[in-house]
């Protein structure tokens, strides 16, 4: 018999039901499943072959909340923190199967995860060039891939995968009616996961600089670890010969508008869309090119608009602050061009000027929007593999 949690006022409860007082209902889930007020009455059981998560949203739970989750199924079930939400733990967020364990709410956004046995451990694999890291007092081996290749998995395990995909180029004008958008950065995803076979990396390029009459940037190819995969940066617009905007979507972030309407859209939870533009004859500005971080900027008067801010990769790769997947700036018709996301996509140009390229070694940023000479080149993306020491 279970307990029937939670208590309500004038129940009146068995002693059976008393005896079982931590005899919790079980909550059968057989796909990634978000936690829900109530659940501190459940176990979640998770009974998937596949790979799965459960998320831990902010304000769901309070203080003293214990949200017991397990694993019964084959797939490795990892623990996910929502948008605003901490775990903290000693052991592994990801649980093999028959693996389980709680979560203790210290706060409304912060949790400790006690891992009570059966979590996948770190696998081991080459490629690319290898290096050793320490993030957060942890040493790692470090793979980087800038060129497509091979991930050889010699133990298997979990491993912790950062994919960012190329970034696309900004628009050109050539003529002084109209302003040119900033590309947009390569998608970019970070998971941890847990493999057994060799995997075939793939790194995509960046788009390159557009020198084409009136022309939208390229867009950038996307990156891929296997089954893990994001999409190449949405190109920089310009008004094409009838008016209109040349839309492309390539799966990453927005490239930047031209003209009145709003710029590309991204991929949720990879991406933002890009920025929206200004036609207006002589004082015309496009739009930034969106970022992993957030949206490409709106054109302010005939100023550029600013290119979407990117993702420190620090925390993944050890070492100094190291954005990626940052949008470029708008390119302005007579005043200032948009500025570059973090300063490592590529600024807008103003006048007759060339927008710039992305910062090479800031992977996967979006490139300035040009009104003359050229646009801007996005940067290659890269791929990402570390796993414990």
């Amino acid at each position: 018999m279970t307990t029937p949690f939670p208590f309500v006022a004038g129940a009146i409860l068995t002693a059976q039901q008393l005896n079982d007082i931590q005899n919790l209902p079980i909550s059968d889930k057989t796909a990634s499943y978000v936690l829900v007020a109530g659940d501190e009455t459940k176990r979640t059981m998770m009974n998937s072959a596949s790979a799965t998560t459960i998320t831990v949203n902010d304000s769901i739970f309070t203080v003293g909340d214990v949200i017991q989750v397990a694993n019964k199924g084959a797939g490795t079930c990892t623990i996910t923190a929502g948008a605003g939400v901490t775990i903290n733990t000693s052991g592994s967020l990801a649980l093999a199967q028959y693996g389980g364990g709680y979560l203790l709410a210290l706060s409304a956004s912060t949790f400790s995860f006690f891992n009570l046995g059966s979590g996948a451990s770190y696998g081991t694999a080459t490629g690319g060039s290898s290096s050793s890291i320490t993030v957060g007092g942890i040493n790692y081996t470090l793979l980087t891939f800038t060129s497509s290749g091979t991930l050889t998995v010699t133990k298997s395990g979990l491993f912790d995968v950062l994919v960012v995909g190329g970034g696309a180029s900004g628009g050109r004008r050539s003529s002084a009616d109209t302003g040119a958008g900033g590309g947009g950065a390569g998608g970019l995803t970070e998971q941890t996961i847990y493999l057994t076979a060799n995997q075939t990396v793939t790194v995509g390029a960046k788009g390159a600089a557009q020198t084409g009459t009136n022309a939208q940037g390229n867009a950038g190819t996307g990156s891929r670890c296997g089954a893990l995969g994001v999409g190449g940066g949405g190109p920089g617009g310009v008004r094409d010969q009838t008016g209109n905007m040349v839309l492309l979507n390539a799966g990453g972030s927005g490239g930047g508008d031209k003209d009145t309407g709003a710029g590309l859209a991204g991929v949720p939870g990879q991406s933002n869309a890009g920025g929206q533009g200004n036609q207006a004859t002589l004082s015309s500005a496009g739009g930034g090119g969106g970022g992993y971080g957030s949206a490409g900027g709106n054109f302010v008067s005939n100023v550029g608009g600013a290119g979407g801010t990117g993702f420190d990769a620090s925390n993944f790769v050890g070492g100094a602050t190291l954005y990626v997947a940052a949008g470029g700036g708008g390119g302005s018709n007579n005043a200032t061009g948009g500025t570059a996301g973090n300063s490592t996509g590529g600024n807008g140009c103003s006048s007759a000027g060339s927008g710039s390229s992305a910062t090479a070694g800031n992977y996967g940023c979006g490139g300035g929007g040009g009104m003359a000479t050229t646009s801007g080149a996005g940067s290659d993306g890269v791929v990402y593999v570390r796993f414990k020491s």
